[in-house]
């Protein structure tokens, strides 16, 4: 079998653009930079914006309401 065939897994530094870091385990050599970490993502702080879709709906059914009733009609 051959010797060293797999890469160092070295731990690095990971930035967020928000300014977050923290450590981590990776093959990747040097520090990493991504723009959105679980500290600013509005998935994990909660705060979402919630779409109002029953809105949504009620408003696409009024405009297509006369639509239906012409149909029904032929």
């Amino acid at each position: 079998m051959k010797t060293a065939t797999h890469p160092s897994y070295d731990e690095v530094r990971v930035q967020c653009a928000c300014g977050n870091s923290f450590a981590t385990r990776s093959t990747h050599k040097g520090d990493i930079h991504v723009e959105i970490c679980s500290a600013c993502h509005p998935f994990f702080t909660g705060k979402q914006k919630l779409m109002d879709t029953a809105g949504r709906v009620e408003r696409f059914r009024r405009k297509y309401a006369k639509a239906d009733k012409q149909a029904d009609k032929q």
